[in-house]
């Protein structure tokens, strides 16, 4: 009797998995679309009354929903160290990225933070029209985002970048790219390390799409070190991925026993 009562609990569990999986996702498929047709009216609204609405709409949406989340769908996030950073700045935020919740946590608590984005993204049509009213920067030309990245830091916003480029796949952490030294050295702001943890890499780059979470989900963000702008843009990368390693290899951290990601999955992921 104990046994089915253990299975049928199980099974039971395995339901609501499913379930929340479907209302995660398509609660922000919701969002996304009710906010789009705004989004496009606002875009003829004067560039400065533009990008405060487009962020702030991001703010308050992405916070919706990771009430949503919280309340039906066992989800648990920590965020209060990004809450002590709103009214530090200009600052370059730098994080890890081993889910696509990486960026809702993080913009749903600051009113003035503008992404780093792929292009791609910014021109899909469920995010390319809040991205560009917020004026998210584009990462498909180097010169152009250092430059649109440091026009946006002189205007004391917060400017959030993953230095891995996409979402982790050998894990703790990938390679840096160049972005976040060349544009901490060219605007002569500080980089705040951000290192986020979780239970799971639900949402990874080696998680499907439509594979069920392993529920309760626990994410959590927490201060790292703080970077002086760097003198040599190029050099820092190195500086910045041993210092990510090194934080997120420790015993106890769920990104030092996540499996690297198989090369055909790699190959078929979207970042």
């Amino acid at each position: 009797m104990t046994r089915l009562l253990s299975r049928l609990g199980r099974s039971l569990w395995t339901v609501y998995e499913y379930l929340a999986m479907v209302l995660g996702l398509g609660a922000l498929a919701v969002l996304c679309l009710t906010w789009l047709p705004f989004a496009l009216l606002c875009s003829v609204l004067p560039r400065r009354a533009g990008t405060f609405v487009g962020r702030m709409a991001i703010m308050i949406g992405f916070r919706i929903y990771l009430h949503f989340l919280t309340i039906f769908c066992a989800c648990r996030f920590d965020l209060r160290a990004v809450d002590a950073l709103r009214r530090e700045r200009p600052l370059i935020l730098v994080a890890n990225h081993p889910s696509l919740l990486d960026v809702v946590m993080i913009v749903s608590r600051l009113p003035d933070a503008v992404c780093v984005m792929k292009a791609a993204l910014m021109d899909n049509i469920l995010l390319g029209a809040a991205a560009r009213l917020a004026r998210y920067i584009r990462n498909d030309s180097p010169m152009r985002m250092v430059r649109g990245a440091r026009s946006e830091l002189q205007r004391g916003s917060h400017l959030v970048i993953f230095p891995e480029g996409s979402r982790t796949q050998d894990f703790p952490f990938d390679a840096c790219t160049n972005a976040a030294g060349l544009i901490a050295s060219s605007a002569r702001v500080p980089v705040q390390a951000l290192l986020i943890e979780f239970s799971s890499p639900y949402l990874g780059k080696a998680w499907p799409l439509f594979r069920k979470p392993e529920l309760p989900l626990r994410f959590g963000i927490r201060l790292g070190r703080r970077f002086d702008p760097p003198d040599h843009g190029r050099a820092f990368a190195g500086v910045l991925e041993a210092y990510f390693r090194e934080e997120l290899a420790g015993p106890g951290n769920a990104a030092s026993s996540c499996p690297a990601v198989p090369a055909s999955r790699q190959e078929s992921s979207a970042s």
